[in-house]
């Protein structure tokens, strides 16, 4: 039986302790781990492994003696309870052994959980799932998570008094972050606002989200977008103590203005221009770049990243002017645009 979408998610959440066996196979291996632990946990509860209710038996070792997969799931255990044999990192060689248990699955037995890589639709492991009515096949695929599976990592991170910008960032951020990056985030977020019931807000996610870039350079950018000259200098200053190359000053310039173009040309407006953004912009900077973006305009965006550019193939070149004054040149150009 083959599983897809939100029927799938329900599945992970909830498994039917009847089925014989279920087979998860995915391109990423953080996704496919992440969802194995899900099934499992449901199914044997947090004490399952220390209760002997949790076999794991490596694919490897499962070459050697094919006869062990058979007595894992027959063997019981001192303490009551659904059991579960994981058969990790399965491949279409091991299909008739896999095939051969799962026929002789009776009830009472343990359920057998087989995670895979990338199989493709003629895959003998599939064919061993697929056609039976008593064991689930479902494929992970690099889609972005739904709103139901997000909302779903934030109750079991404690996290239920969410405000809609807030749920907002949330969304942006588990499309841009890895499953495993994003469920690290999620939990911090959870310990953060343990024991504080007023809604989480945005500031808080952009607090508890990964940085993008380093603070000061940030700041260097903000002051640059808004037009404040004189601060320029100083952050420059500081900027270069602290080993900033400045190519790489000129490439955060440049992707800082890219993202303030991209939501000023967007045809629904800078608001959905910046939504769509990756990576994601978060809370307090996020209405500050919404305002640079509506100040600069498309135009003048445009001139900014013309001279960018020239200015990165400058840096770039066999120019023998001072990287750095070159730089702080164009910064102090940039700030310069509205007069």
């Amino acid at each position: 039986m083959i599983l897809k979408g939100a029927e799938a998610g329900r599945y992970f959440a909830r498994p039917d302790p009847r089925h014989a066996g279920l087979l998860i196979f995915g391109a990423d291996p953080m996704r496919v781990a992440l969802r194995r632990q899900e099934v499992i946990l449901a199914l044997v509860g947090p004490e399952g492994e220390a209760e002997m209710r949790l076999t794991r038996l490596p694919a490897g070792d499962l070459r050697r003696d094919p006869a062990a997969l058979v007595d894992a799931i027959r063997a019981q255990s001192f303490f009551p309870g659904q059991r579960v044999v994981f058969l990790e990192d399965a491949t279409d060689a091991l299909a008739p052994v896999i095939g051969a248990a799962l026929k002789d699955w009776r009830a009472g037995d343990a359920q057998l959980i087989v995670t895979a890589g990338g199989l493709t639709a003629k895959s003998a492991l599939r064919k061993v799932f697929e056609p039976r009515p008593d064991a689930i096949c479902i494929g992970i695929y690099d889609d972005p998570p739904t709103r139901e599976e997000i909302e779903a990592s934030l109750r079991n991170a404690g996290l239920t008094a969410i405000s809609p910008a807030a749920m907002t960032d949330l969304s942006a951020l588990a499309r841009a972050l890895d499953p495993g990056d994003f469920r690290q985030t999620v939990e911090k977020i959870g310990l953060y606002k343990h024991g504080d019931p007023s809604p989480l807000t945005p500031e808080e996610v952009a607090t508890m989200a990964p940085a993008s870039i380093e603070a000061e350079v940030d700041d260097l950018l903000h002051a640059v977008a808004e037009h404040r000259t004189a601060d320029i200098a100083p952050l420059l200053k500081r900027l270069e103590g602290q080993g900033t190359q400045p190519v790489g000053l000129c490439i955060a310039t440049l992707r800082h203005f890219r993202t303030l173009h991209g939501a000023a040309a967007h045809p629904s407006g800078a608001s959905e221009g910046i939504a769509r953004m990756r990576p994601p912009v978060f809370g307090p900077r996020r209405d500050r770049m919404l305002r640079q973006a509506s100040e600069w305009g498309t135009h003048r965006l445009e001139q900014a990243l013309t001279l960018l550019i020239d200015t990165d193939l400058t840096l770039r070149s066999a120019s023998r002017a001072p990287l750095m004054a070159v730089m702080e040149r164009a910064l102090i150009r940039l700030a310069m645009m509205r007069r």
